[in-house]
């Protein structure tokens, strides 16, 4: 059940907070990168065949885009829909990733845009660089965190079967799939040393999807520029966009976070979009939401920061905004994107847009 956000607003109003670590984290995640950074060095010093090399490239980058296209864009922000086949896969993969259940990653993400950088962010930016690249998972939970979590609708998620199969039985599925599948493969198949198995495929390619996410909470809201909303932390970063298969435009993505691109077509490094794209030609992903070309382009003159290269602020200071926004009332399908919260929608014309100004892509366009 949903809580009343205005009765805990006034109890939160005075909330005191002192750090605490939480020492069982801090060991989890020393053997993960003492196990990371060892498998490494036997990488680089040709101890790991090529075959368990090629075979942790795979992982990493299945792993990855369980997380990015499957918790991130598909299950999170429902900027599109998907048959069971695909949500399968999608579980499969997110379990690999190891990066916690698909429900409690959502929750945790619906509440960093409802309370983007503030003390009810999981990874509030403003905490500095460390605490929200990793540091937020090494200490207690700010009690806003908890406090504005309950307010967090996840009913649609609670819908979904394979969802909550995952949530109830995620250490065991953790077990087969972002353990013991990628460490058995290659000892069984080509003769691996169950060491470089362990070291390579798992411990490596762990830390580094890790770190890979995790620079969207830290490097994407802290280092670039903001052409579509000046007024909000997260940046557009082309570093982390090739980092993380495409995440890194997010500047973009917190302006429109129900466009299933999560940046604008021309973006370089969108692997995860081309997926998408691939999935719905072949009918497994279909209703792709994107932003309107005359939504983006009322948006970057409006509340840009001027780097976009289409800035026209003088000449759309001018625009009648009824006349755009007639422009821009578009197929409706449903309000899902801005079902955990009307803030996500950025409120860009003064009155919440719900779900007009964006199209649905039956088929992806390539």
């Amino acid at each position: 059940m949903v809580r009343d956000s205005k009765k805990d607003d006034r109890k939160s109003e005075n909330v005191q907070f002192e750090p605490e670590i939480v020492w069982h984290n801090v060991l989890l995640f020393a053997i993960l990168h003492t196990g990371g950074f060892w498998g490494l060095w036997r990488l680089m010093t040709f101890q790991i065949s090529l075959s368990t090399f090629i075979w942790s490239l795979a992982v990493a980058f299945a792993s990855l885009e369980g997380v990015m296209v499957g918790s991130h864009r598909f299950f999170c922000h429902r900027t599109f829909k998907g048959n069971t086949w695909f949500k399968l896969l999608v579980v499969v993969t997110q379990t690999m990733a190891g990066q916690n259940c698909i429900y409690i990653w959502s929750r945790d993400h619906r509440l960093h845009h409802k309370y983007s950088d503030t003390d009810a962010d999981p990874h509030n930016s403003t905490r500095g660089f460390f605490f929200c690249h990793m540091g937020w998972l090494l200490q207690r939970k700010h009690p806003l965190v908890k406090l504005k979590g309950k307010n967090i609708d996840m009913s649609d998620l609670e819908a979904e079967p394979l969802v909550m199969f995952q949530k109830k039985y995620y250490y065991l599925l953790y077990t087969v799939f972002a353990f013991g599948i990628p460490v058995f493969v290659p000892v069984y198949f080509w003769g691996e040393s169950v060491s470089n198995a362990l070291l390579g495929p798992y411990f490596l390619r762990y830390m580094l999807t890790l770190h890979g996410t995790w620079t969207v909470n830290s490097f994407a809201h802290l280092y670039g520029y903001r052409p579509y909303s000046k007024d909000i932390q997260p940046v557009e970063s082309e570093f982390v966009a090739f980092i993380s298969s495409g995440e890194g435009w997010h500047n973009f993505h917190h302006s429109f976070p129900w466009d299933y691109r999560a940046g604008e077509f021309g973006k370089r490094w969108n692997m995860s979009s081309h997926i998408v794209d691939w999935f719905a030609s072949i009918g497994w992903a279909y209703d792709l939401k994107c932003a309107t070309p005359e939504m983006v382009k009322y948006r970057v003159n409006k509340r840009g920061d001027g780097t976009h290269p289409s800035s026209q602020r003088e000449k759309y200071d001018d625009t009648d905004d009824s006349t755009v926004k007639e422009n821009m009332k578009t197929l409706l399908e449903d309000q899902s994107h801005s079902k955990f919260g009307e803030d996500d929608t950025e409120d860009i014309f003064g009155e919440k847009i719900s779900s007009e100004g964006f199209t649905i892509l039956n088929r992806a366009i390539a």
